[in-house]
């Protein structure tokens, strides 16, 4: 490389060559936030694990290409291009809350002002087709929380999340907006200009590479992101089984505050919000409860954390030193395509917890292995 191809980088003690290893490692076939971090951990560097990931698909029965060194040089190009930077999940600017979520991106791309997110942040989410006076709530919210000090994170989507943007920024611009494109890529079209302003004023993030169109399976994770990052998840108006529930959901499974402002039952745009309200979210009213709320927030995830999360997956024993049990288990035959708990899988392998986990990885990366949220896995 030079490097990361000459693409800015955020990262403690990171060589351009390393933070260049560690892209092509995550562009890598079937390398995902779980094996990223195992393969870290067992390797110690990028470097290093690139070269072993043939050698473990190939444990499994698979063929395995890495990704080639032209795609992360027009990606690191492209990132300039866009005047975006990585954000690697070791930098001392990568976000806390986020970094203790379950499967946060070990690497984000970004455009403007990461320091918002070392500020208190709380995420807005709603309808796309929003009522107008759904979105002058959203729009109301968001400035008053921006002037209160809050960061506001939301996903750049029609309807709500725009109106809670553009809210923020007529407070002075403390809105962060999450997309589920490359950082390159405005999504919706209509959105463009929004977009651009968001990268000017606040922080615009972005997990997948620059150039990825915004599919369907992109939007869960970026919901997840906008979870992660924030004290607490405000739901507007929401129909039931809208992505907005997914991200209150998942903002729940992490322990952060969930807020619904509730609706007329005759509006099926507020049937979302409140069920959310019957099944225990908060009921707000007023910005004033929002932060009274998220006030009492520690700042910490009682039911995960990365640091837990990463030590339950740890492939390496005391100390980072390699497993004295380096042998796979014989998991194949224990998994089938329903998800299945890796805690299971080790009590019926009878294996240590480090080589079932070596097996599932090599199965992940011959793509025979699917990950499911809260720890389960199963046969693709």
């Amino acid at each position: 490389m030079d490097g990361a191809n000459g693409a800015e980088v955020e990262a403690r003690d990171l060589t351009q060559e390393e933070a260049f290893a560690r892209i092509r490692l995550l562009r890598s076939p079937h390398v995902g936030p779980v094996s990223y971090r195992q393969l870290l951990s067992r390797f110690a560097t990028a470097t290093a694990a690139l070269e072993a990931l043939p050698d473990l698909a190939g444990k499994a029965g698979k063929r395995y290409a890495i990704a080639p060194v032209g795609q992360i040089h027009a990606e690191a190009a492209a990132m300039r291009k866009a005047g975006a930077r990585y954000l690697f999940h070791d930098s001392p600017e990568y976000p806390p809350l986020l970094a203790a979520a379950p499967g946060a991106p070990p690497i984000l791309t970004c455009r403007g002002n990461v320091a918002l997110l070392h500020r208190p942040c709380v995420a807005m989410v709603g309808a796309r087709n929003a009522s107008a006076a759904a979105v002058r709530l959203a729009r109301d919210f968001a400035h008053g929380l921006a002037q209160a000090g809050y960061t506001v994170v939301s996903g750049l989507a029609r309807g709500i999340d725009g109106a809670a943007h553009e809210g923020a920024l007529a407070a002075g611009g403390a809105t962060v907006g999450v997309i589920a494109s490359g950082i390159d890529i405005a999504y919706p079209p209509q959105h463009a200009e929004l977009h651009e302003r968001i990268a000017e004023k606040g922080l615009l993030l972005a997990e997948q590479p620059p150039g990825a169109e915004p599919l369907a399976r992109h939007f869960p994770a970026r919901n997840r992101i906008i979870a992660g990052l924030s004290a607490g998840t405000l739901v507007v108006e929401a129909a039931p089984k809208s992505g907005s529930l997914i991200t209150a959901r998942l903002a729940g499974e992490m322990g952060r505050e969930v807020m619904a402002i509730p609706g007329s039952p005759l509006d099926p745009r507020a049937h979302g919000c409140n069920g959310l309200i019957r099944d225990g979210a908060v009921l707000v009213q007023s910005v004033e409860d929002v932060r009274e709320l998220l006030t009492a927030f520690d700042g910490l995830s009682p039911r995960s954390t990365f640091r837990e999360e990463n030590e339950a997956w740890d492939l390496a024993g005391e100390g980072g030193e390699p497993a004295s049990d380096d042998n796979p288990a014989e998991v194949a035959a224990l998994l089938t395509t329903a998800p299945v708990g890796v805690d299971e899988l080790i009590r019926q392998s009878g294996a240590s917890a480090a080589s079932v986990q070596l097996a599932l990885l090599e199965l992940e990366l011959a793509g025979r292995l699917v990950r499911h949220a809260g720890g389960r896995v199963s046969l693709s």
